[in-house]
């Protein structure tokens, strides 16, 4: 059996919301003691710094990106009210866009974040 990574995925579903979603991605390369996943593409990387209290209205991603919690904690919340809690080590793929010829509507369209906890939200972006 192939080792792998949870991709845990944020995607704007054929309804026009934003659904989470997990995807395994295979770890074919490298050896028994360095599994590898294949060379992926990026467009470049950001470094965000958000305070305690900090909490975004409702918006979708621009560009799918990667989000790697670097420190602190960041909750994730769609339209149907359920939300997710990420921290520091773990990760999530933002691709939930706007379909292509639609207006926003905040009371349909993306997520929502929040700096969650006592400690400052660090977070890494990398595109792609």
């Amino acid at each position: 059996m192939t080792a792998s990574f949870t991709r845990v995925g944020l995607f704007t579903d054929s309804d026009g919301r934003a659904r989470f979603s997990e995807q395994q991605l295979p770890l074919a390369h490298g050896t028994d003691a360095s599994r590898l996943s294949e060379v992926f593409a990026s467009g470049g990387y950001q470094l965000r710094r958000s305070p305690v209290g900090f909490r975004s209205q409702f918006h979708c991603t621009d560009t799918p990106q990667w989000v790697f919690i670097l420190g602190g904690q960041m909750e994730i919340g769609l339209q149907d009210g359920s939300s997710r809690v990420f921290s520091a080590g773990q990760h999530f793929h933002s691709a939930d866009r706007l379909p292509q010829g639609v207006s926003f509507d905040p009371k349909v369209h993306g997520h929502w974040s929040r700096q969650v906890g006592d400690q400052p939200l660090l977070t890494l972006f990398v595109r792609g």
